[in-house]
């Protein structure tokens, strides 16, 4: 017996070592800091689980071998995340690691009654299958996506402009899946999978070949906006606590001064909730008096996160679509909202867009517009009870003195992980991504890496350049290739001012979002079907 039997065997007979195998190099497959780099181990790291599967009879089994594998990918990829809040951190691995067995459930099942090859041919249709549904629901944290493990890869996934982050998912899950049949099948169907290895390697390296070549024949693009962001290093949890204190607002006009007068920018960006209160309300109608009057010596527009507030009329109780929270000694319901607007020079009202896709548990309950008392069960990063749901992804118009009309998409955050909300805002004429985000909450982890990494993919399935202003890092340009073409290191106060490249045509997935995983789910529920009839039939051969 070779060592590779012997090992295989192993794998295939122990209980949990497999599992534990699985789960690190799944955990570790993913970005991290950007001197690590072991995404290719992505390609392999279903392979010792799917193994220790083959044998397994009882769903019981099956589900601890899976979810101690999926477990220990959580803490490992997520870890970060109790760094801003214990409980909400501790909660978020152990939903995620439940929510990413069901996958493997469903292999199960078709395994019992299709057979094991049969079932490892249905698996890569119903990992994306439900990654994608898995996403479409509040409850969903689609950090982990499998796709997302090889952003930094940047040669190898050009090919997302065609598929979206979920044709890469499609593609490890294959890849594993040919491995593990090269190593338990006969020597031809061992060769017949290397070939297929080889061919899914090769073809993404001559599509990204392409790309780039036809890039370096278009040359640089003139259309291009001027763009200064304002990473100002300020410690999150000690700016929600001073609240709307005029220091924070005079760090902000200090070094956009400065920035503006040495650069003159078309737009200037601030990052997520900057402005830590309701500078709209007329309460803080002097604040916003402050800014406008700035703006008009700037001469520039602003795009700055905020804190939004609506108040219902009084007496008023929220409308079937909005949550309220009620001030009794007004008699009145109001809501509160993680956003962003767009001030230009003048009295004009701000263009505003509230965020949509809210952190679950720390920014917002699930589902409590349905069930108020959920409202209770939040663990709030930053003192807040919970903030409102934004219903509509806005588009904001600049005029720019060298091009005319610009039109941004401004993404929150945490919403840069939504392939289906940015190709949203593309399809409805946005020529450049920005993003505005606090990722100073996970300290000097690599959950800020992460998150940025993520963002890449954006860039690259809808061909548009992303300007992402941090509040502490990583503020960063990127180009439609998803490569950083300037940055400004992490936990400093500084501004950078670039030349961000405006596109207008769409890609193939812009256009077509979310193709794939919808056909991935059509053919999955054939696939239950075909198995169970297949079941069927052999239950009823083996009767007497």
């Amino acid at each position: 017996m070779t060592s590779l039997s012997r090992t295989m065997n192993q794998l295939g007979n122990s209980r949990y070592k497999a599992s534990v195998l699985s789960g690190v190099l799944l955990g570790v497959s993913f970005p991290t800091y950007p001197f690590i780099r072991l995404e290719l181990l992505a390609w392999v790291a279903l392979v010792p689980l799917l193994i220790s599967l083959r044998s397994v009879e009882k769903v019981g089994e099956l589900f601890r071998r899976v979810y101690i594998a999926m477990l220990i990918f959580c803490v490992i990829s997520l870890w970060w995340v109790s760094l801003a809040t214990l409980p909400g951190g501790i909660l978020t691995l152990v939903a995620q690691a439940f929510f990413l067995t069901v996958p493997l459930l469903g292999f199960y099942t078709i395994k019992k009654t299709a057979g094991y090859h049969f079932a490892l041919f249905s698996l890569p249709f119903l990992w994306v299958a439900w990654e994608w549904a898995y996403m479409q629901q509040d409850l969903s944290l689609g950090w982990l996506t499998l796709g997302n493990s090889q952003s930094n890869l940047n040669f190898m996934i050009q090919y997302v402009d065609l598929t979206g982050v979920w044709g890469v998912s499609f593609w490890i899950v294959w890849f594993n899946v040919l491995v593990l049949l090269a190593l338990i099948g006969s020597r031809k169907d061992a060769l017949r999978s290397v070939a297929f290895m080889a061919v899914m390697i090769v073809a993404p390296l001559i599509y990204a070949a392409v790309v780039f070549h036809r890039e370096g024949l278009e040359g640089r693009k003139d259309f291009q906006l001027r763009v200064t962001l304002v990473q100002p290093d300020i410690n999150p949890h000690e700016k929600w606590q001073r609240n709307n204190s005029a220091d924070i607002m005079e760090k902000y006009y200090r070094m956009t001064n400065r920035a503006v007068r040495e650069n003159r920018p078309d737009l200037v960006m601030w990052p997520e909730t900057a402005i830590p209160f309701y500078i709209l309300d007329k309460a803080n109608a002097d604040d916003l008096q402050n800014l406008r009057l700035s703006l008009r010596m700037w001469n520039t527009a602003l795009l700055t996160g905020f804190s939004d507030i609506i108040y219902y009329p009084a007496g008023g109780q929220p409308d079937t679509e909005h949550y309220g929270k009620n001030d009794q000694s007004a008699n009145r319901f109001f809501e509160t909202y993680n956003a962003s607007m767009l001030l230009v020079p003048g009295n004009g009202a701000p263009q505003i867009y509230r965020k949509m896709r809210l952190v679950p548990f720390a920014e917002r309950v699930p589902y409590v517009d349905y069930f108020p008392w959920l409202g209770n069960l939040t663990f709030s990063l930053a003192g807040i009870k919970g903030w409102g749901k934004g219903h509509d992804t806005t588009i904001m118009e600049l005029q720019s003195s060298r091009y005319g009309k610009v039109n941004l998409a401004n993404i929150i955050c945490y919403e840069s992980i939504f392939p289906g909300l940015v190709t949203e805002f593309v399809r409805k004429g946005a020529q450049v991504l920005t993003l505005v985000t606090n990722d100073g909450w996970y300290a000097t982890s690599y959950g800020p890496y992460q998150h940025l990494a993520i963002g890449r993919i954006r860039c690259i399935e809808n061909r548009r350049a992303m300007a992402r202003c941090a509040n502490t890092g990583l503020t960063v340009i990127i180009n439609k290739y998803g490569q950083i073409i300037d940055e400004i290191p992490w936990w400093q106060e500084q501004t950078l001012t670039a030349e961000v490249p405006l596109e207008t045509e769409m890609t193939f997935y812009t256009s077509n979002p979310d193709m794939l995983p919808k056909a991935a789910l059509v053919i999955s529920a054939g696939l239950f079907l075909f198995g169970f009839i297949k079941g069927r039939r052999g239950s009823t051969i083996r009767k007497p």
